[in-house]
């Protein structure tokens, strides 16, 4: 067995271990309303940091280009409170466009 099967049993292992160790934990703590407020802040704040990675860096480099473009007009659309199909083909024709004219 190579080390890369045993990064993924591993791995596995671990996942399996957390996901237990969430289902035993007591409905009590969970309860908190801080621990709540921060459990609804993860996903946004994952997301976000998604994003941000993805449009602002090309492998170890930082840079600007047709995805910022894109972003704010998502960003607008979303102020808006347009659909969500709205949002997504608005940025994405956007990026398009500001890539094909080399802004």
């Amino acid at each position: 067995m190579n080390s890369q099967w045993i990064a993924v049993i591993v791995t596995s292992l671990l996942c399996y271990a957390l996901k237990f160790i969430g289902h035993a934990i007591p409905e009590i703590w969970l309860a908190h309303p801080r621990v709540q407020r921060i459990t609804n802040l993860i996903p946004i704040v994952l997301l976000s940091s998604l994003v941000a990675m993805q449009a602002f860096t090309v492998k170890t480099k930082f840079v600007v280009d047709h995805r910022l473009a894109g972003i704010a007009v998502a960003l607008i659309a979303l102020k808006a409170k347009l659909p969500f199909p709205a949002v997504v083909v608005g940025a994405m024709a956007t990026s398009a466009i500001v890539y094909r004219l080399k802004i």
